[in-house]
């Protein structure tokens, strides 16, 4: 059973990375902070008896099924927009600026070179783009394999899926995502 410190480390351990994977995934500041948040809550409440060594694939596969939902619904929702909005009316609609628009602040960049920066943050950005357009499937390999460094077993436990299939779509992201970057220019 993980202790409330060995819960707490691991939360504060995940943070910043769970976020930024459903940031890729969703691409919505809001809605990924709702994700994560979400999942966080529900380790806790439900999973708190667990060994501390079960929290991270726990974690994973729960922000998995998040992120799964979070599509579901957005496509339903997407689906009765597009029929009622014949009918809205044009008042409804608010010149200026959306929460969608308003662009996330990312850390202070204090003591950095700024040409370095720049550079760093362009290839950064690209990267970040080519990633938010893979299919979702090879989008939740690459980031399980690569950003959270979990190897092709625990990712298919994470996406409920088989290892072969870890392996498909991890090598397909990977393809598609050099050939993006090679297209703009960023060799690794």
């Amino acid at each position: 059973m993980a202790t409330d410190e060995e819960l707490d480390a691991f939360l504060s351990q995940a943070e910043r990375r769970a976020y930024k994977t459903a940031l890729y995934t969703v691409q919505d500041h809001h809605a990924a902070l709702d994700i994560v948040q979400n999942a966080m809550l529900k380790l806790c409440e439900r999973y708190h008896d667990r060994p501390a060594a079960e929290l991270p694939l726990l974690f994973q596969r729960i922000l998995q099924n998040a992120i799964t939902d979070h599509h579901r619904r957005a496509r339903v929702r997407n689906f009765w927009v597009r029929v009622m909005a014949p009918f809205r009316d044009k008042d409804d609609q608010e010149a200026g600026e959306s929460l969608e628009d308003l662009a996330v602040a990312d850390e202070s960049t204090t003591g950095v070179d700024p040409v370095k920066a720049a550079g760093g943050s362009e290839i950064l950005a690209a990267i970040e783009v080519a990633i938010a357009q893979l299919p979702l499937r090879q989008r939740q390999a690459f980031l399980l394999r690569y950003w959270e460094e979990m190897d092709v077993a625990e990712v298919a436990r994470a996406m409920g899926c088989s290892e072969g299939s870890v392996k498909t779509h991890s090598h397909r992201a990977l393809n598609a995502l050099a050939k993006r970057l090679k297209a703009r220019g960023i060799e690794p």
